[in-house]
């Protein structure tokens, strides 16, 4: 009797629990999801679309994806895609691979005279740091160079697009061999007008032909100049090419010391010269009156009596 009951019983909760786990039989999954009114005709991931509830139609799922694709070999590892990874300069190395590939690539083809070749602007040791961002050794440096210029040498004819653009990325941006200097011009008046710097001096100087006048700020040359020297700069431009005695000359100068203010006119007057005979230049050039000279004071440091001048050290 006890038996039979428990038995009875045992049957019972089965049932229950199969009961339980069914899915509900008066609406199927489709009805599930139409009930929801959620208005898309198909279920996206990437759908941005806004839903419409007025649309009753059913939602496809996504196709399942496979965690097989996703799986990968218990021995893989990453590899990096710079070769040059794992050095200390990584986008460096990567450009020096790179022209050493194009050397061997293109040895064999003819290169012109060094003194043939056009004159360059190359990228220095600061500005490949400052761009890379990285420290480059000097030595590296000098290498790479080395590649560059040898690479550069190669016949413009033959000289393949390849080359062309990788020695572009170590040219500066500004090419001074390719800068042109203005021609002065000569007014209606006859005269030529050229611009002469030295120290903190600055010169303007009219030079038209004539009879060897020469004035400075309204002064005439003895006048303005104690100095004989500074007077035989001032005028040495036209000394220098026998032209003393064929154009006048009117000089405005200010700033600096009497030295400056004579060499500055010195630079003034060949420029304004060259602009009546540019066949000149050779002789002005020789004499040293056609050259900017860039030389300034050093400025006093301190604790110095001047920019090198130590005060005198007493030991007792």
């Amino acid at each position: 009797m006890m038996a039979s009951l428990r038995h009875s019983i045992t049957n019972a909760l089965r049932s229950s629990r199969q009961a339980c786990n069914k899915p509900a039989q008066w609406q199927s999954l489709e009805q599930q999801f139409g009930a929801l009114r959620i208005g898309s005709r198909s279920l996206s991931t990437f759908s941005n679309t806004e839903p419409n509830p007025n649309d009753d139609s059913p939602i496809v799922a996504a196709p399942p994806v496979s965690v097989d694709h996703f799986k990968l070999h218990p021995y893989a590892r990453a590899v990096p895609v710079s070769p040059s990874y794992f050095t200390r300069t990584p986008r460096f190395y990567d450009n020096y691979l790179a022209l050493e590939k194009l050397m061997e690539q293109y040895e064999e083809l003819p290169v012109i005279p060094a003194t043939a070749v056009e004159r360059v602007a190359w990228k220095t040791l600061d500005d490949i740091r400052q761009e890379l961002g990285e420290q480059v050794k000097a030595s590296e440096f000098a290498r790479c160079m080395v590649l560059v210029k040898r690479l550069n040498s190669i016949h413009p004819d033959l000289k393949p697009k390849q080359v062309k653009d990788v020695l572009d990325g170590f040219k500066r941006s500004v090419q001074p061999f390719t800068n042109t200097a203005k021609p002065i011009p000569i007014d209606q008046f006859g005269r030529a007008c050229g611009v002469g710097r030295r120290k903190a001096s600055s010169a303007r100087a009219f030079v038209v032909e004539g009879t060897g006048e020469v004035l400075v700020n309204g002064k005439t040359l003895a006048e303005y100049f104690g100095r004989v020297h500074d007077r035989e700069s001032a005028v040495w431009a036209l000394r220098a090419t026998n032209r003393i005695d064929k154009y006048n000359v009117w000089i405005k100068v200010e700033g600096g010391g009497t030295t400056g203010q004579a060499e500055a006119i010195t630079l003034a007057i060949a420029k304004g010269l060259l602009a009546h005979e540019p066949a000149l230049k050779p002789a002005l050039r020789r004499a040293g009156c056609i050259t900017r000279d860039p030389r300034k004071v050093e400025r006093k440091k301190h604790g110095h009596v001047k920019a090198r001048k130590m005060p005198t050290w007493v030991k007792r």
